[in-house]
């Protein structure tokens, strides 16, 4: 008989594995954020998780804690199970029915940060010029400097336009002007990539941070943007098309263009409803159609 299993008494105890309390607290909060468990819902018992996970009753008390100091639990020190806590309105903004369209600076940005406080975060996008995404993700950026966000690995994939398309929009209501508006979209779309990806990838050398940025062309003009959230979230917008004027290199075009930063933004989560766990499932299906199919490698140069 193993003596690391024996009792004192000689019996022999049930094996357990090695899985850390850090490990079951990354589970739960999965979970939490899933949806899985809900606000106000109560937790299994110590005895129930520790069976789960194969752990001792103090493992489970520790990612407990660790869950109680980052406000997703309540009553951790009583004797009754804890309960998952009510988010706060900043961390998580309310999603399905409950949420109304905000323009796209206003509602992608806390939700980008609320996605931050994930282990591991996840983003992908679909978008024209990546110029609200890289607004967007300053903050949590800013809250990992400062030390109140220690995600370990970061996933970021975006679908942008190809350089070699004639795009849809922005575009000069008189054809002829369509070479110096086309040149001004490309170095904004490179421009605002090449930040975005430097960004994120210091964070490899500044916190020791797994980090993953990739881009892929598409050979359309996207009409909405998509922007997927940690594989439970999926918030969409059209791009809505206006005539106005604008001066470019000190002449002025009458074109068509979409202010993508004040698109309407609509958000939907899993764990709320059918109808938006649905939509989430479906616009992964579609983000990956796209990234492994019709979509070309993006290099983000002139």
């Amino acid at each position: 008989m193993d003596p690391e299993h024996a009792s004192a008494s000689g019996r022999k105890r049930p094996q357990r594995s090695r899985t850390s309390h850090r490990e079951v607290a990354d589970e739960l909060r999965a979970r939490i954020r899933s949806g899985v468990l809900r606000p106000g819902q109560r937790m299994p018992t110590q005895a129930k998780l520790a069976d789960e996970f194969g752990v001792e009753r103090g493992a489970v008390r520790e990612a407990l804690r660790i869950l109680h100091s980052e406000h997703l639990l309540t009553n951790v020190s009583k004797g009754s199970p804890a309960t998952v806590a009510a988010p706060p309105a900043h961390a998580r903004p309310a999603a399905g029915r409950a949420a109304p369209p905000q323009p796209t600076m206003v509602g992608l940005a806390p939700r980008i940060a609320a996605a931050f406080a994930a282990p591991h975060v996840e983003i992908d996008a679909l978008c024209l010029t990546s110029v609200s995404l890289t607004l967007a993700i300053g903050e949590p950026l800013r809250q990992i400097h400062a030390g109140r966000l220690k995600p370990a690995k970061i996933d970021v994939r975006v679908l942008l336009p190809s350089r070699d398309i004639d795009l849809a929009f922005p575009a000069p209501v008189d054809a002829s002007d369509g070479g110096l508006l086309h040149r001004r979209w490309l170095a904004q779309r490179n421009a605002q990539g090449q930040v975005l990806r430097h960004n994120l990838l210091a964070l490899r050398t500044t916190h020791g941070i797994d980090v993953r940025v990739s881009f892929r062309a598409l050979p359309f003009t996207p009409p909405v943007k998509l922007y997927l959230l940690n594989g439970v979230e999926a918030l969409f917008a059209y791009y809505t098309l206006t005539r106005r004027e604008r001066e470019i290199d000190h002449e002025h075009l009458q074109l068509y263009d979409a202010e993508g930063t004040r698109s309407m933004l609509f958000a939907f989560e899993q764990g709320t409803e059918l109808r938006d766990a649905t939509f989430v499932e479906q616009s992964h299906l579609w983000f990956d159609a796209l990234w492994e199919t019709i979509s070309s490698e993006l290099v983000l140069t002139s």
